[in-house]
């Protein structure tokens, strides 16, 4: 990515950050500095076994290889991951940390209410002090980060940007052009309703999961989730519903029901496109590679950047982080801040690019090697589709996330299945969430 901000949220987040800092600064700062004089382990040869917490190890495939990429040229540092799971990750890891446990080393941070979370209970170390590349190269994801207290207690690895997939296959036969990289939102609706029409499939498949619809509304930069003003929400709703009535793309409640995969959908030629973040990349790509054993026929796809709203710029998009902490309990927190340090660099980031994963640190390169991996489409629209020119967060820092997400995802549930109209819900979201913040 060329960049990652969202700066338009500076204001806002100034005062949702505000619980963040406080008390915890002062603890976890002292344990910054510690770190920052620890006797160098790494540095001396000594041999030291840092423990990573994780998730989904077996099947996630940048785990191993950022460990064997850091042990490979630290060769007295052993690496050992604590698999969390996947489900209630976040909470399991606060409850790993608690009563000043030191067990685990580095903490790998999923999402950002959990990481709120952690700062609040002190159990992050501050890493102003600690990182080493500028934080310029992260294009805004470290203020982003960053509490009222002025400090950001992880660094971003990994990042995941969301495009717009589509089967080729299913448009050539049906005679029509290829999605671009610079559609509209009216552009994207004519599109579904077309293709829907000449192949008689979904036109497109959006998930069950709020963001798909909801966060076209923040690529202006002019509005997110955590303001508790949502009428911006109304036009992308009253759009899919219609598609919905229209039986252009799959009934919400319908999909709730079933359970219905985006996965399996797409993969099977259901729907012809579907909106949904890059690390769908890697998933179609192992089922391709593992088509012929298993008897079904690989996807001909390909994709191209976000479709915008008229008037934002082409390549504007939403993402998620994925990011790295030190716990202030360890006793090998330099050591844990090298291995960090490591993960961000040059080398850090191809490693990670390898598995086909889009590291937070990213540029020509990096995309290349992403391009390059096999089973990436071919052509040069998808390649194009890796270069973007803003990702807005899709939940910036408050420690009121995980109260917000809550009534958003309840209201989205009500308007999707038509229990509430698009004008009640939202009036129940900005009257609720209000509430919330005013709290």
């Amino acid at each position: 990515m060329k960049k990652l901000l969202a700066l338009t949220m500076a204001g806002a987040m100034a005062m949702s950050l505000a619980a963040c800092g406080g008390a915890s600064s002062e603890s976890t700062s002292e344990a910054g500095t510690d770190a920052a004089s620890t006797t160098t382990e790494t540095a001396e040869g000594d041999q030291v076994t840092l423990n990573w917490a994780v998730w989904d190890l077996e099947s996630t495939a940048y785990w191993q290889a950022m460990a064997d990429g850091y042990m490979a040229s630290h060769p007295n540092v052993t690496i050992e991951m604590t698999d969390l799971g996947s489900t209630d990750y976040m909470t399991q890891l606060a409850t790993q940390l608690a009563g000043g446990n030191g067990e685990l080393d580095i903490l790998t941070i999923k999402d950002i209410p959990g990481y709120s979370n952690l700062i609040n209970l002190e159990m992050l170390v501050p890493m102003n002090d600690i990182l080493t590349r500028d934080t310029a190269d992260f294009g805004g994801v470290i203020e982003q980060l960053t509490a009222s207290d002025g400090n950001f207690y992880a660094v971003p690895f990994r990042s995941d940007f969301w495009v717009l997939f589509y089967n080729k296959d299913m448009f050539d036969e049906a005679g029509i052009d290829y999605p671009t990289n610079d559609m509209t939102m009216e552009q994207f609706d004519a599109l579904i309703r077309e293709v829907s029409e000449k192949t008689g499939a979904y036109g497109n498949f959006y998930h069950t999961w709020r963001s798909d619809v909801t966060l076209f509304g923040i690529l202006d930069g002019q509005n997110t989730i955590i303001d508790g003003s949502y009428d911006f929400l109304k036009p992308y709703y009253e759009m899919v519903l219609a598609e919905q009535a229209d039986g252009v793309v799959p009934d919400y409640g319908e999909l709730k029901t079933s359970g219905l995969h985006y996965s399996a959908a797409f993969e099977n030629g259901q729907a012809a496109m579907c909106n949904m973040g890059s690390w769908f990349i890697a998933t179609l790509q192992t089922y391709n590679a593992e088509a012929e054993a298993n008897g079904v026929e690989p996807v001909n796809f390909g994709m191209v950047k976000y479709p915008h709203p008229e008037g934002v710029e082409a390549g504007t998009t939403l993402g998620t982080v994925t990011s790295l902490g030190i716990n202030p309990y360890s006793e090998k927190q330099e050591a844990a801040a090298d291995f960090i340090n490591w993960c961000v660099s040059d080398e850090g980031a191809a490693a990670i690019a390898a598995t086909g994963t889009f590291p937070a640190v990213s540029n020509e390169q990096i995309n290349e090697i992403i391009s390059g991996t096999e089973g990436f489409p071919a052509d040069d629209a998808s390649k194009e589709a890796l270069n973007t020119v803003a990702v807005y967060l899709e939940m910036p820092l408050t420690d009121k996330a995980s109260e917000i997400e809550t009534v958003l995802n309840q209201e989205h549930d009500a308007i999707m299945t038509g229990a509430e109209s698009v004008d009640e819900g939202i009036a129940n979201m900005n009257e609720q969430v209000q509430e919330i913040l005013a709290g």
